[in-house]
Formats: C-alpha cells, structure tokens, sequence
C-alpha cells in the first residue's frame, strides 16, 4: 500500500497558519491531519469549524479532521460544513449503534470515516466496526498534546490489526523517521506527524524519510 504523510497542524506555527500549510502541501504531504479537542474527552482544548473552514480555503490537500471529543456526533454536522474530507472519532466516545449510523450518513455524502483507539484500549474494542469504517486511526501516544514520546507497545496492536483488517491503517503521535520505521513495518500506510515536520528546516526531506522508512 502507499505510504501517505499527514502533517499535523497542531505543531504547527498558528500566527502564520496559512504559509505552514502551503509549506507542507509543496513539500509533498498527502493530507492535512486537523486535531480537534474539546477539553474534556482530552486535557487540552484546540480547535473548531471555523478554523477547518479556514484551512480548506487554503489548501487543496484532503483534511483529515480527528475529533478527539466528548461528543462527536454532536458536532459532525458543523466539521463537514466546515469543508472536512475525512472525520475520525474515538471508540472511546460512541456506540456501535451510533457510530452505524454516522457510516450510513457519510456515506451518502463521500465523506471518509476512521475510527481511533488509545494506546490503553484493547484491539477488540474495535473488531466489530472494522466493517463500518473507513479507516482506523491508532494513537501512539495519549492524546492531548503535540511534541510526546511515541509508545512502542502499540507496534503489536497495529501488527494485530493488520492480520485481520484491509483498509487503511493510520498512526498518531510520536511519528518520526525512526518510530515510522515500526510501524510501517508492522503494517501502517498513513503516518500523522507534527512536530518531527513542523520544526524541520527542511520539510520535504522530512516528510521523505517518513514515507521511505520502510
């Protein structure tokens, strides 16, 4: 499968928001990957629809919007109006009923699903929505903050999950030449990373030596 690069804007400078995300588009990202967190499913509040819109004015790069929230279904809706192309939630945060219905509602609109774990939720968490989604997204650190050590013991879990799943397998958090070494090798194909990017001084030979890490 490809290895596809998504830069995370949560590294990135928000006083020049604009020219980060042109900085990466020409560096050869695949997609932006957006971090909304609401405070209370994380320790950490970022942001929201008014900013995705923003950011799909200025790039022509899919957004994949991660909703890292309490309540996400709640706020679908005003994220896909906002110009989102790919919606990931958390199986920490919705019914297998819920989420059900978010596929079916996605789907008439062409709109992408993942689903995510954090590093402490097992595997079969999820198994029953492997037919639903789109893609899954596994956190390799615990969400919140940009900048943490990437935990190793999720390798076995991605390594797991691509024994039984087909589609597109996303890694969060920690993603650097090294670490997307492993998981890679373990059977990922779309690597978020921010800071190993944003504070590059050469973005495209970071997002290069992600993608060949293999």
């Amino acid at each position: 499968m490809k290895i596809k690069v998504a830069p995370s804007i949560l590294s990135a400078d928000f006083s020049c928001l604009e020219r980060e995300i042109k900085s990466v588009e020409a560096a050869g990202a695949d997609m932006i990957h957006v971090d909304v967190m609401d405070g209370h499913f994380v320790p950490n509040i970022t942001i929201g629809p008014v900013v995705v819109k923003y950011i799909g004015r200025v790039t022509k790069l899919p957004l994949d919007v991660h909703l890292m929230i309490e309540n996400p279904v709640k706020y679908v809706d005003a994220f896909l109006a906002a110009g989102s192309d790919m919606i990931t939630v958390h199986i920490e945060t919705i019914s297998l009923a819920r989420l059900k219905q978010l596929a079916a509602a996605l789907k008439k609109k062409k709109i992408k699903l993942g689903i995510s774990l954090n590093p402490a939720t097992p595997l079969s968490k999820i198994k029953k929505t492997l037919k639903i989604v789109d893609f899954v997204l596994v956190m390799s650190v615990n969400p919140g903050f940009g900048g943490q050590a990437f935990i190793a013991g999720v390798v076995p879990k991605v390594r797991q999950l691509r024994a039984i799943y087909d589609g597109d397998i996303s890694v969060d958090g920690g993603i650097n030449d090294k670490t997307a070494k492993m998981v890679i090798k373990a059977g990922a194909n779309i690597l978020a990373a921010g800071s190993y990017i944003f504070s590059s001084r050469n973005r495209r030979k970071a997002i290069e030596k992600i993608r060949r890490a293999n």
